[in-house]
């Protein structure tokens, strides 16, 4: 927060606090699914292929609502199109507790996967809506881990409703924490200047970028009202942020929905000795949202260009994954766990950096639009991987091949935003 943060005021930071807990919610209903996954194998028998389509239904449907969501998001507001989500997707969630097959779970993870697909494009949004350029990161690597928050809270849930009463009651309580949080953002999210509650002093703040960010957009062809979804996909930056979340973003759901049935098979760990090791490796990588925005803002505001700061931020956390590659190797299942956990924290700053350039490089009214299309190439290449991890581990019984692609992932994406994104004149 800015030094003279008393004068300005704070409300802004309560918007954040409202998709902090969002995303915690969203991230809580899609992992139940990986830390069940030993227990419902064995009792309704679901191999490793089926649960790589289970997991591939989801990524397909949340590339499908990304390709529609962010229009509905910039047409309809943040307020209405966020709530709907978030009906459907805590609906689907509960969905869960009937399945009773493949079919069942590949369909309820579909309907999931419609519904959470409109988190981030609106969470972005809305971050635009009330943050100056230099703060976004920071704000979104906050907001974004609730998404850690959501995987560390998940274990301790899941696997005590599931000794206690079972599996179907784990998705029926998590699926129903949506609703809570629908009457909370209801009562208290509005624009900006239709906010009472907001000073002149933080409605100037939050607002200083718009003059730079409007001339900025009349130099930049991508980012025009008049060009359609189809023409900002033929622009360089575009291509870059796409391809970049198309190469990686299969990672974080690889560690996401497949880790608990790692530590199973590697080391012997049940459901409830995964408990402990999922919370440490959430609980670490929540810190590294903040710490890549932090990073990237601290480098802005010593007089470093946003461009490259992003980029330095972005090439640091691409680094931390690489080590993942010797995890076949390491008898030690603390010894994975860290770095694991290294890998996770790397990933949430690396989101931190990737979100925020969406805002950087496009105005406001075309953030969750361009969200969605990035979001929906990133949930591609998750289609594509989900159903080629299932595979792999059927036909190998080893995660060697997985690891050692996920740890040169990042460095790839990294090289694919050097190629691409230009050292635009961004508005500060």
């Amino acid at each position: 927060m800015p030094l003279n943060e008393t004068k300005i005021g704070h409300y802004r930071w309560r918007v954040i606090a409202l998709l902090f807990f969002a995303t915690t919610i969203n991230y809580i209903d899609r992992q139940v699914l990986g830390m069940l996954k030993p227990v419902i194998s064995d009792e309704i028998h679901i191999t490793e292929a089926d649960y790589g389509y289970i997991v591939s239904a989801f990524q397909a449907a949340y590339a499908i609502g990304l390709l529609f969501v962010g229009r509905i998001i910039d047409k309809m507001g943040t307020r209405i199109s966020y709530a709907l989500s978030i009906v459907v997707w805590s609906v689907a969630g509960c969905l869960h507790a009937v399945a009773r097959g493949p079919l069942g779970f590949g369909i309820a993870r579909f309907f999931l996967g419609i519904g959470e697909s409109a988190n981030f494009p609106a969470a972005i949004k809305a971050t635009a809506e009330w943050f100056p350029i230099k703060e976004r990161a920071l704000a979104t690597g906050i907001f974004n881990s609730g998404s850690n928050v959501g995987a560390v809270v998940s274990p301790i849930i899941v696997t005590f409703l599931t000794v206690q009463y079972g599996w179907q009651c784990a998705f029926l309580v998590t699926g129903s924490l949506g609703f809570i949080w629908l009457i909370c953002w209801l009562m208290f999210y509005k624009l900006p200047q239709n906010s009472k509650k907001l000073s002149r002093a933080e409605y100037a703040y939050i607002n200083q970028d718009d003059k730079e960010e409007e001339a900025d957009v009349e130099s930049h062809a991508s980012v025009k009202d008049k060009i359609n979804w189809w023409q900002l996909m033929k622009e360089r930056s575009t291509i870059g942020i796409c391809l970049s979340r198309f190469v990686c973003d299969w990672v974080w759901w690889f560690f996401l929905f497949w880790t608990p049935d790692f530590m199973e098979k590697s080391y012997g760990v049940n459901i409830q000795q995964m408990v402990l090791p999922l919370i440490v490796i959430y609980t670490f990588s929540s810190f590294g949202g903040i710490a890549g925005g932090y990073l990237s803002s601290k480098l802005i505001n010593l007089g470093h260009h946003v461009s490259f700061s992003r980029k330095a931020a972005l090439l640091t956390c691409a680094l931390l994954v690489v080590p993942v590659a010797l995890i076949p190797g390491i008898n030690s299942l603390w010894v994975s766990i860290g770095i694991i956990s290294l890998a996770c924290f790397a990933h949430q700053g690396w989101a931190s950096n990737i979100y925020t350039l969406v805002s950087d490089y496009y105005p406001k009214n075309r953030v969750a639009t361009m969200t969605s299309i990035a979001g929906f190439t990133g949930s591609i290449g998750g289609v594509l991987a989900a159903s080629f991890v299932g595979n792999i581990l059927q036909i190998t019984g080893s995660y060697f091949i997985v690891f050692l692609i996920a740890s040169l992932a990042y460095l790839v994406a990294w090289l694919c935003l050097q190629l691409f994104l230009p050292r635009v004149a961004v508005a500060r």
